[in-house]
């Protein structure tokens, strides 16, 4: 690749039509970190024919044949984490500890689909008459439009491109502008498996023109989306315009329940670690985290004592724990949530600031006394500022937990069965994790509810959006 991050369609690297390139930068510098290439709309025509073809080739291809082309392409990512891994912190900010972590969760990703693609089972249904058989066929549906998000840009794409090819799907990938490079030696790593080519498609460019080309075109049969709630509801209705199958996974405001008979020494932990990996720019990231008044001030002392030692620097740096946020948005955003919550009369237990005039770094930060009126209880922080919020009894909690419109993730820390059990009923959430942080992982469902998304992008379930179950009935009579 030349050192312009390049468009990958048809089996090839290329530059845009036009030759206009966007610059990305070093989160941790505020230097430009390179440059990506604009797709133009004959870029993208060229990906939804190269998508055609590759489709036609790839599922006539069996499933073993698939399977063999995702692990080697898994092999791969390891092989090269040493060289991916700093590229991804350097274009997104995160410590190199968790960029390695996410080259080795891609390949984890690529191999558990090459697995599950080959148990596409489809069945025989008993039939009425002697002589009818009766069956459901499982097939691939055909060229997919997946948009992947600059917060896990190799993971998020894993996703994507290992449910669409473990179905038989082609697919073209819109990768993120602001974190290119790292996704592109991704699919190189594809590329470098010898797989057909139009089978992966990259694509780099202005967003809603990318989006408002691929989502009608009538050779794209199904949609993927990661991103922010208001972009998803968008998108949702232009593919349901257009009778597209959608998946989308969106934003979340997940509550968290720390309960007086909870191992507080382990949540305080827990949550540090949690809340704050990837600078809190995680859909899934603890935001409001409820806590019973009986154990609140012991709580909020142990917490608010771990973040604030907390190490941020640049995530290059082995002793980082925190990185920057990923672009100056994030950094101006994180200043309006704390100024609007303080002027509604919330407490700052730690945090709160800006760190320093170069790169975007700021404070993990922890609030508390926050009103419902404030932006922050009701608007998705996606940055490292954590709530504490006291409550009394379970009835409260549950109201408080349900009651925005997200429903993506919530957590519970208690040593109850009965506590853990009657959480898990009453939380109007897509996944609910006790006593510990156990979402994303390959072979377990990844998706929310309400104005969170529908859909998963894990487990079994993530293959069913890609897969057409067709109803065979065949008459065995003269």
């Amino acid at each position: 690749m030349a050192n312009t991050v390049q468009l990958y369609i048809d089996g090839a690297w290329r530059d845009g039509a036009s030759g206009e390139t966007l610059d990305f930068w070093d989160p941790a510098t505020g230097q430009t970190a390179g440059r990506v290439a604009v797709a133009e709309r004959g870029d993208l025509e060229d990906a939804c024919r190269a998508a055609d073809k590759g489709f036609r080739q790839w599922r006539a291809k069996s499933a073993v044949e698939r399977s063999a082309f995702l692990r080697k392409a898994a092999a791969l990512l390891r092989e090269r984490s040493a060289e991916i891994a700093p590229l991804l912190t350097r274009e997104q900010g995160k410590p190199i500890t968790q960029a390695r972590q996410e080259v080795e969760s891609s390949a984890e990703i690529f191999e558990w689909f090459a697995e599950e693609g080959r148990r596409t089972y489809g069945r025989i249904i008993p039939s009425r008459a002697q002589d009818v058989r009766l069956s459901v066929i499982r097939e691939p549906v055909g060229p997919v439009a997946s948009f992947s998000p600059w917060n896990f840009p190799l993971a998020q794409a894993a996703r994507k491109i290992g449910a669409a090819l473990a179905s038989g799907c082609s697919v073209i990938l819109k990768g993120p502008e602001e974190t290119p490079e790292a996704l592109a030696r991704l699919v190189g790593a594809l590329h470098d498996t010898g797989i057909p080519d139009g089978v992966v498609n990259l694509v780099y460019g202005v967003p809603g023109d990318i989006s408002s080309y691929l989502i009608p075109h009538p050779l794209i049969r199904k949609i993927s989306f990661t991103g922010s709630t208001a972009v998803g509801k968008q998108l949702a209705a232009l593919a349901g315009a257009h009778m597209k199958r959608a998946t989308m996974e969106l934003g979340g405001h997940s509550p968290t329940l720390v309960f007086e008979d909870a191992n507080l020494e382990r949540a305080a932990d827990l949550l540090t670690a949690f809340k704050f990996r990837n600078a809190g720019q995680v859909c899934t990231s603890p935001t409001r985290i409820l806590v019973q008044d009986t154990v609140y001030g012991e709580f909020k002392s142990k917490i608010v004592d771990r973040a604030a030692r907390l190490n941020v620097g640049n995530g290059s740096d082995e002793s980082t724990h925190m990185g920057p946020l990923a672009n100056p948005r994030r950094v101006q955003a994180m200043e309006a949530f704390v100024q609007d919550a303080i002027a509604h009369n919330a407490s700052l237990a730690t945090g709160g600031r800006r760190i320093g005039n170069q790169g975007n770094f700021f404070e993990p930060t922890i609030i508390e006394d926050v009103p419902q009126t404030a932006r922050i209880m009701n608007e998705e922080p996606f940055g490292p500022v954590m709530i504490l919020q006291r409550f009394t009894d379970f009835e409260s909690m549950v109201k408080e937990a349900n009651r925005l419109p997200y429903g993506l993730a919530a957590y519970a820390y208690t040593r109850s069965a009965r506590t853990a059990a009657m959480v898990s009923e009453a939380m109007e959430s897509g996944m609910v994790s006790i006593n510990h942080h156990g979402l994303g992982l390959p072979e377990t469902p990844f998706g929310g509810v309400k104005d969170s998304g529908y859909g998963s992008e894990g487990g079994s379930e993530a293959m069913e959006p890609y897969l057409v179950s067709k109803f065979v009935t065949h008459s065995l009579a003269d």
